[in-house]
């Protein structure tokens, strides 16, 4: 039995439980391992990796406790690193506790909802764990969300207390917020302290336009006002597989988003499944590059959590900048970079990339979109490291799949399940198991599948069908149990009834060594129905032509999968965290002759 205490003297421990079965027999939970006689025989159990063990037992515990372990194992060990300003696990561990004195002091309970608006600074980790420690239930949010789509997700999750940045491009929307909704309290994080004294000071002096007014307010207070407290928060009674650690937000590419519901097991669950994963690491030595924003599940789970769970430091950057990213990777020598395909694309084609020493990177793990076999080889080639992409939704907190560390790495396969998880490939018709080799609709079961939608029962019902998540994307299996990708469903462009996956077109275009970047979409087409269109950002000092592409692509793609039309672009429309968006260029072309569905 593993026992954990936290900075306060208070233990936590995981129970073990097993579910009943038909014949008197035991089907593993989430806790247990699946007995090797019973175990179905699935193809990715030819030749597992076995240093990561699919078979083995998933504890179910609180979403914190790794990173209490982490405080109690490694105390005087660097936590966190912020732009020159830098934290111990002990003193991570002291100020999280007093977080949670200081929201339980404020009214939070179990269940209660509490809103994270934030970049990656340390105010974000005190307040995701001090708000976990307190019974309460984290709501992560995105700080460009139009003002718009902040009050509906504060409504939807009905979050009692908002925390922000006394940022000027953060805080009037959450002060305009909190006159609109129910929230009664905002919190406000002070850029300022944030940085070690002497670059506070200049920050204050010559960055003002960066930060924001903030006024005196009886609904709102400091940061450092809800840390003024001994930490002697109160314990909380936490049911792992029931209670909701995180809301994580997702809306796909149309309508307001849902809440995923991410219990404390789901998360935990998925955060030892990577860890596990990574068989070389060495606790309490490894360095994590958080490039990505942590109220994105993808960092969230694959850099914060997981970085607790080997007790190593997380070099925080408060957004990706290129020049900021290469300085960063060649002083601070991290040794983990979990990224997606655009950020080591930008990487690769930086004039400026050869100044840098990168070497020290060992694990890259790619994730948010698909990773173009060239863009993975050349960066392994500059940084020697290994790059292996993986596959995951917010729905499954996040990670599903990924390629293993040492053995096969497929290129352009999203890898293996992970420990625990079973994927299927299910027919678009009738749900049916689809054999080896066949396509239809990526399916998945596991300890990490979130409970629902919050207060979305029909949509929860139409994704979550007896336990299993229907992921939308279109997928097949080869013999060895390794899974690919094809694009997601809604995705698809229906040509003549012909259905072309606008993917598939993509990793044609991308072949040609002119294309830094490339998105496909299904546009109106009057004889067709729909086409496919091309948009196509062309690498720096280099030059492409339309009639060039259309030859390129003669031996690559069948004429009616090669696009009707192609546009060059400067840029390409990304989300937040790097990941090219189709949505933009969907809504752009919509209504006009040639324009998108």
């Amino acid at each position: 039995m593993v026992t954990l205490t936290s900075p306060n003297g208070i233990e936590v421990s995981p129970p073990v439980t097993n579910v009943s079965t038909e014949a008197g027999k035991t089907r593993p939970s989430i806790s247990t391992a699946w007995d090797e006689m019973d175990a179905p025989n699935y193809p990715w159990l030819k030749n597992y990796p076995p240093f990561a063990d699919w078979h083995a037992p998933i504890p179910v515990l609180p979403a914190y406790a790794g990173f209490l372990n982490a405080v109690k194992n490694y105390p005087d060990n660097l936590c966190l690193e912020f732009l020159g300003n830098w934290w111990t696990y002990e003193e991570v561990g002291q100020m999280a506790a007093r977080a949670a004195k200081g929201f339980q002091n404020l009214g939070v309970v179990k269940g209660t909802r509490v809103a994270l608006m934030l970049p990656n600074t340390h105010y974000y980790v005190l307040a995701y764990i001090g708000t976990l420690l307190a019974g309460g239930t984290v709501v992560n949010v995105n700080p460009l969300y139009a003002d718009r789509e902040l009050e509906h997700l504060v409504k939807d999750a009905g979050a009692d207390i908002l925390v922000t940045m006394d940022l000027a491009a953060m805080y009037p929307k959450a002060r305009k917020i909190l006159d609109i909704t129910k929230l009664k309290k905002l919190i406000v994080c002070s850029m300022t302290d944030a940085l070690p004294a002497h670059k506070g000071v200049l920050f204050s002096m010559f960055k003002r336009k960066t930060l924001a007014d903030v006024k005196e307010d009886p609904l709102q207070m400091w940061f450092d006002e809800l840390l003024a407290n001994r930490g002697d928060y109160e314990r909380v009674a936490i049911n792992p597989k029931d209670d909701i650690a995180v809301f994580q937000y997702t809306g796909g590419t149309t309508g307001m988003p849902k809440a995923a519901m991410l219990t404390h097991a789901n998360v935990t669950a998925n955060t030892h499944q990577v860890a596990r994963w990574y068989n070389n690491a060495e606790h309490g030595k490894e360095r994590f590059l958080a490039a990505l924003p942590f109220f994105h599940v993808f960092a969230m789970t694959v850099v914060m959590l997981c970085a607790f769970e080997y007790g190593a430091v997380i070099i925080m950057m408060p957004r990706f900048d290129l020049k900021d990213c290469l300085k960063t990777i060649a002083k601070r020598k991290p040794t983990c970079f979990p990224a997606v395909p655009t950020i080591f694309t930008a990487i690769n084609n930086s004039p400026d990339v050869k100044k840098y020493d990168l070497t020290s990177i060992k694990l890259c793990i790619s994730g948010g979109a698909a990773l173009p076999v060239e863009v993975k080889k050349q960066f392994e080639a500059i940084t020697g490291c290994i790059v292996v992409e993986g596959y995951g939704l917010s729905e499954t907190s996040p990670v599903v799949c990924t390629n293993p560390t040492v053995g096969t790495n497929k290129a352009g396969s999203i890898g293996l399940p992970m420990p625990g998880t079973i994927v299927e490939i299910r027919s678009l018709d009738d749900d049916r198991v689809l054999g080896i080799g066949e396509r239809g609709e990526l399916c998945v079961r596991g300890p990490q599948v979130m409970k629902g939608y919050w207060n979305k029962p029909e949509e929860t019902a139409n994704v979550l069908k007896d336990g299993v998540l229907h992921t939308g994307d279109v997928g097949t299996m080869d013999d060895e149990g390794y899974v690919f990708i094809v694009d997601r469903i809604k995705d698809m462009i229906n040509a003549s009834g012909f259905k072309i996956y606008p993917r598939m077109v993509e990793e044609a275009i991308q072949l040609h060594p002119a294309v830094e970047e490339v998105t496909v979409i299904g546009v109106d087409h009057p004889y067709r129905g729909q086409a496919p269109k091309a948009f196509i950002k062309v690498k720096k000092g280099m030059t492409l032509t339309e009639a060039e592409l259309r030859e390129f692509l003669k031996d690559k793609l069948s004429s009616i999968e090669r696009p009707e039309f192609i546009e060059f672009r400067d840029q390409l429309p990304k989300t937040l965290i790097g990941k090219l968006s189709k949505k933009e260029l969907k809504q752009e072309e919509s209504g006009k002759v040639g324009g998108a569905v």
